[in-house]
Parts: structure tokens; sequence; C-alpha cells
């Protein structure tokens, strides 16, 4: 994950900082000069980043500042969570949404395969962020803004028979698992509520059945009677360690 070598690195950098600079300025770790404020903080849209346990996974972040003269630019911004958990994005590019606000953003691709993460790094994470204005204001500020960094979670549903009698039972079976960042292979996530949901033959909304909750595999499995055409899927809410996901639909044809 770029992680203890680089926090390692990072300390080490701030330590010679330290020295390097008059006593009066060296307390910068959450604070400024000026009037410069960081008004919101947002990391891949909803403040939820998800990695599975193959694919790259780049992570949008973007601050927005505001200073009487205007931004001039950002440093990259660091992220950072549980278990030495760090990450420095690229270098901001900052867009001006008003002659005295501007959204920064930048990005940091994680990779798995690479990154070596540990499942204990998922959780909450923070954005650590510095913007410089125009006047020569700055604002440097330690959990700017946090979002959750995720395990990618997974769902599967199966119901039968199909075609089945009107009124007859219909067993729908599952299961929810979820990314060990640790093997890069996805495991039954155990004691976790899931949400059985039906949608009609031509709609385009689910409803909630009932809640079922996941054995020591991860496996899903419950009864619901036949009324109608219609899909069956299981869906997960998520949890903070671990995303949010919804099974494909399955189809099941009542006679």
């Amino acid at each position: 994950m770029r992680t203890r070598a680089t926090v390692a690195a990072v300390s080490g950098a701030l330590a010679v900082s330290a020295f390097a600079v008059p006593a009066a300025q060296a307390d910068t770790r959450d604070g400024g000069y000026g009037d410069t404020t960081i008004t919101k903080v947002v990391v891949d849209g909803d403040n939820k980043a998800s990695v599975g346990t193959s694919a790259a996974k780049t992570i949008k972040v973007s601050v927005t500042a505001t200073d009487d003269s205007g931004i001039k630019a950002a440093d990259e911004f660091s992220l950072s969570g549980p278990d030495y958990g760090f990450f420095t994005t690229t270098k901001p590019t900052c867009t001006e949404v008003s002659a005295t606000t501007s959204t920064c953003t930048a990005s940091v691709t994680v990779d798995p395969k690479v990154d070596y993460l540990t499942n204990a790094s998922a959780g909450t994470w923070y954005v650590d962020a510095w913007v410089d204005a125009n006047d020569g204001d700055y604002i440097w500020k330690e959990k700017a803004g946090s979002f959750k960094f995720q395990r990618a979670g997974k769902v599967t549903a199966n119901a039968s028979p199909e075609p089945v009698a009107k009124g007859k039972t219909i067993t729908v079976t599952g299961k929810l698992s979820r990314a060990n960042w640790e093997t890069l292979k996805y495991a039954g996530y155990s004691g976790q509520s899931v949400k059985l949901q039906y949608r009609k033959s031509g709609s385009s909304t689910y409803t909630t059945l009932k809640t079922v909750t996941s054995n020591s595999y991860g496996d899903l499995k419950t009864t619901v009677t036949a009324t109608a055409d219609g899909y069956y899927r299981y869906s997960f809410a998520g949890t903070t360690t671990t995303a949010a996901a919804n099974a494909t639909g399955d189809f099941v044809d009542v006679q």
C-alpha cells in the first residue's frame, strides 16, 4: 500500500522541516495564515471508495477552498487511515468557481495487487490538505474531510423453481462475500443483514420483502410465496469497512 515505508519517509521529512524553519512558523500541522478556508471535501463523489481484489481503482479527491483574493494552488493531498494506511494524490488542478472560491481536484490509483492492502486498513480515512491563496494566505488542515475506504462487496441471488405455480413456495438462495485484500480473493461475509427484494415484471422499482442474516459462510437462504412474474434479488446496504452491493435480479415465471 506504499504505507509503512512512505509514512516513515514523511515523518522523517516533517522532523527535518521542524528544525529548518523558525520557531514561530514551525507549528503548521493544522493552521494557516490569513483568511483562507476549506469549505468542502468530497472523495469519489459520495465519500466512499471501494477496492476489489484485482482491478486498480482511481480515487478522485476534490477540495473546495475560499479566500478574498482567490485560490492559487494546492499541494498534493494526503489520505490516511487505519493500520498505517497512507496515499498521496497527484498534484491538484484548481478550477475557479467564483472570484474567491476554487475546487482543487486530484486523484490516486490504488492497486490491490501492488499496494499490499491489509484488511485492517478498511474503515474511516481522512484527507489532509494544504491550499494557497493568491495573496500569500494559506490553509493547512489535517482531517479536512473523511471518507470510507472499503473492501468491495458482492452478493448473488438464485430463485427456484422456475417456472412455479402461483401460491407455491419460492426458495431464494445467495451468497454475500467481500474482498480479502490479503489473499486477493473474495470470501463469505458472515452475520450480516441482507434484504430480499422483489420487482414485479413491468416495474422498475424493487420492494423489500424480508431481511435475512448471512451464515458463517456468507450464505443466504429464505422462502417466499409466488404471486406474480418478477425478479428477486438480495441487497446489502454495506458497512463502514465493506461496500454496498446488489445482486442481479433473478426472474421467476409464475403460472
